[in-house]
């Protein structure tokens, strides 16, 4: 599943991941733009995602991403969280304390995107 939370208005690279996942063989659910904590959290339940994906843009993740971790983990979601977009390097530690378990920046290939998100299914034993 991939989504844009908060009020971010630029989604194009989460369209091109979304189809970059697609055309890897991937199931890709895109929720599009200005997405909440308590949506993202209810689109994870109801479609049964094996992983999340946040597009970020709007220098919200570090406050966005650790919200709606801990609102899929008070409903018993044990999903994996990316994120991609522009993250200064001195947050990613931020995050991944934060449980965030992959990163990836603008740039990053269509193989990495997919490299990513396959890890981090096989982190939740869904490979």
């Amino acid at each position: 599943m991939v989504g844009k939370p908060g009020l971010d208005g630029h989604d194009r690279g989460a369209k091109v991941v979304a189809r970059a996942l697609r055309d890897a063989g991937m199931e890709v659910i895109y929720l599009g733009l200005r997405q909440t904590t308590d949506t993202v959290v209810d689109a994870v339940e109801q479609e049964d995602a094996d992983v999340v994906g946040l597009s970020m843009h709007n220098a919200g993740h570090l406050a966005l991403a650790p919200r709606i971790l801990g609102a899929l983990a008070d409903a018993g979601l044990e999903v994996p969280v990316v994120i991609g977009g522009i993250v200064p390097d001195d947050d990613r530690l931020a995050l991944a304390d934060a449980g965030v378990v992959g990163g990836l920046g603008p740039g990053a290939s269509a193989e990495e995107v997919a490299t990513c998100v396959r890890d981090a299914a096989a982190s939740r034993g869904r490979g």
